[in-house]
């Protein structure tokens, strides 16, 4: 058996319907995990103050930045389980899935060491205020000594999706999401605690996800079992992984790095505008997962049929995914859009941070097909185990365009709208180079040349 209990068969059937069947529940679950995360930053700012939520919000870049190279190997892991399962290469299976938990636990280590040294440095160069800087570097602190458990519960959830199975993971992130809001209440509401308080339920809620996930991956008779004699890394799958998750996961940081310099730029316009974009954030990315949903369900069943050598459905995926992603992110753009106000008082109260939410909100959900094209395109071609290309053109696409327009035109007019504008305009640049690589990378295999 290759498959887990709620996993499909990718290379044979239908399409369509096991891309929705793989995408909803991944959507749900980044979701739910959103809810939850979201849930941090409003039980701080009902509860506590302006400040911790403040505090909590800025932080997502840094960590961003911290672990998005690991959570890109996860990634890899994923591609290379999925075309072993294509390949029937069962052996290399098993390989493949211990050395992926192996990274992940000493990936968690590595991140919380490390961050642990330049977490003041990097808060005090976003130029966080001082009256949030306390707690955010609290909070920051706290949460990277879970990077373990955390990352863990990433590869775990990572080797679940390659033969199919995005429902397990669900069912584990509810039951840990549900302890998370629990704990936060307890923490901030009785205790009186606040962002340190919403640091610690974090890191315990993904312990008992990335536990429960561990249990079920012992027990599981498919293909993905683990066993303790089995762990150790196996050198050539590890470098398969590397070659393919290292780029996507540059990819990924330089979305982090980026934002954490749109975010500097957001702590110098007032404590305002951070605890609003704090709550923007919280809200606009309910869409990308949804676009991220689709564009992982691209690089699995890409990497499985890839590896089954079946090049037709491989162009199907993609054209499957990309409609499928583009009515979804219509809906749930119009949804927010409309419902801004009523989104970002869910946060906070105060008017103020209710209108700069509002227009962040808004700002970003008119523009959010670009971003789910750049989403689409490289799950598609980092399912032929193609990472690099993508990793370089959002470098230069993402990174380069919004570090200038912050210090060359919102230099020039330090306004909130201002900087709103390097969403869409690095979006942009982005897709249309990604859409003509692309476009030449497809005219190359068709010509018979070797991906």
């Amino acid at each position: 058996m290759s498959r887990t209990k709620n996993g499909m068969d990718m290379i044979n059937g239908s399409i369509a319907d096991k891309i929705i069947k793989f995408a909803i529940p991944l959507a749900i679950t980044g979701i739910l995990q959103q809810v939850f995360n979201a849930m941090d930053v409003m039980i701080v700012g009902r509860y506590a103050s302006k400040n911790a939520m403040a505090a909590v919000g800025c932080n997502a870049p840094v960590i961003g930045l911290m672990i998005n190279l690991f959570i890109g190997i996860s990634l890899g892991a994923n591609v290379t389980i999925a075309r072993y399962i294509g390949q029937v290469r069962h052996k290399d299976v098993k390989k493949a899935v211990h050395t992926a938990i192996i990274i992940g636990v000493i990936s968690g280590f590595l991140v919380a060491f490390l961050g642990l040294v330049v977490s003041r440095p990097l808060l005090t160069l976003m130029g966080v205020p001082q009256e949030v800087f306390p707690m955010a570097l609290i909070y920051l602190r706290i949460y990277l000594m879970g990077m373990p458990v955390i990352l863990l519960y990433n590869f775990e959830a990572a080797i679940f999706r390659s033969c199919g199975d995005t429902r397990t993971p669900l069912f584990c992130l509810i039951i840990a999401g549900t302890l998370n809001v629990m704990l936060n209440l307890f923490f901030v509401r009785i205790l009186h605690m606040d962002a340190d308080g919403v640091a610690i339920a974090t890191v315990a809620s993904n312990m008992v996800s990335a536990g429960i996930m561990f249990v079920i991956l012992l027990r599981t008779k498919s293909v993905v079992r683990v066993d303790f004699k089995s762990f150790r890394i196996d050198p050539h799958i590890f470098r398969v992984m590397i070659r393919i998750g290292v780029p996507a996961g540059v990819q990924a940081m330089v979305f982090s790095f980026s934002n954490m310099i749109i975010q500097s730029a957001i702590n110098s316009l007032g404590a305002d505008i951070m605890a609003a974009s704090s709550a923007a954030f919280n809200i606009e990315i309910f869409t990308y997962y949804i676009v991220n949903a689709f564009g992982q369900a691209c690089t699995t069943f890409t990497g499985q049929n890839y590896g089954a050598k079946k090049i037709d459905r491989c162009k199907k995926v993609a054209r499957y995914s990309f409609m499928m992603d583009l009515v979804s992110t219509l809906a749930m753009s119009a949804l927010i859009f409309v419902f801004a106000d009523k989104l970002v008082f869910l946060f906070n109260e105060d008017p103020a941070v209710i209108s700069y939410g509002a227009i962040r909100v808004r700002y970003i959900m008119a523009f959010y097909l670009v971003n789910m094209s750049i989403e689409i395109i490289s799950g598609i071609l980092r399912g032929y185990g193609n990472s690099l290309a993508p990793a370089i053109i959002a470098f230069a696409g993402i990174c380069g365009t919004r570090i200038a327009w912050v210090y060359t035109v919102f230099l020039a007019h330090p306004t909130f709208q201002t900087l709103l504008s390097c969403y869409p305009i690095s979006w942009a640049v982005t897709a249309s180079i990604l859409l003509i690589y692309y476009i030449f990378y497809i005219k190359k295999m068709r010509r018979g040349f070797d991906l």
